[in-house]
């Protein structure tokens, strides 16, 4: 089973989370701070990471960039109520997920395993998409626009292929989050907006139109 970091200043809840987990047959490991959080993370290269954003000596975001700076591997952010802009940073840092304290463990796992199943999915070989100006590789899981390589980040980059791969498709926000989370899982349908205006800040604005009432649709010409 998948070793767990749980990095999270309130013993409380860092306590709860690590009892349910090991109960599910995850292995944990415990931080209570955002340096013991790097450091836990270098010696003990966990399968995930459970972030809570507030943290001591240095915050959870900070911990994700530096995080992202070296390895893919899934990260959850545990954010306050209500925090949007926490959220959207996160996001932006690349997280793989949110959740908003204080959850149930039932959404917690839920989050977990769709995750989990995104970061282990089997690659493609030597695919590559292009639609206009834009390509993409699946098996490098790399963008470029206009010939130039763009940073995305691994959810952006599965919600791009959905889109590339469904050229002129109309997808609603309800299609989009089962296929790229999974059809059990909680996430808001307002996760999709933000990711697709990063993605349209990062390849052009009109590769991906709103069909208002609707959802969204890849335009290939």
């Amino acid at each position: 089973m998948a070793k767990v970091l749980i990095v999270e200043d309130d013993e409380g809840i860092s306590e709860f989370v690590e009892l349910e987990l090991k109960h599910e047959g995850y292995e944990t490991v415990l931080a209570k701070s955002g340096r013991e959080g790097l450091e836990k993370f270098e010696s003990e290269n966990p399968d995930m990471v459970l972030l809570d954003v507030m943290l001591p000596e240095m915050n959870g975001l900070e911990v994700l960039r530096r995080i992202r700076s070296k390895s893919n591997v899934p990260v959850i952010l545990e954010t306050a109520r209500g925090e949007t802009i926490d959220k959207i940073n996160g996001l932006n840092s690349g997280a793989d997920d949110y959740i908003s304290k204080p959850f149930e463990i039932e959404e917690l796992l839920a989050r977990m395993n769709a995750v989990l199943r995104r970061a282990n999915a089997p690659k493609v070989g030597g695919k590559i998409i292009k639609i206009r100006d834009l390509e993409m590789n699946i098996d490098s899981m790399s963008v470029t626009v206009n010939g130039k390589p763009e940073s995305v980040s691994k959810t952006e980059f599965l919600m791009l292929k959905l889109f590339m791969e469904n050229p002129d498709k109309v997808m609603s926000r309800d299609d989009i989050i089962d296929s790229i989370w999974g059809k059990d899982h909680y996430i808001d349908v307002n996760t999709v907006d933000v990711y697709v205006g990063y993605i349209r800040s990062k390849i052009g604005a009109d590769y991906i139109k709103t069909v208002r009432g609707s959802g969204y649709k890849f335009v290939e010409k």
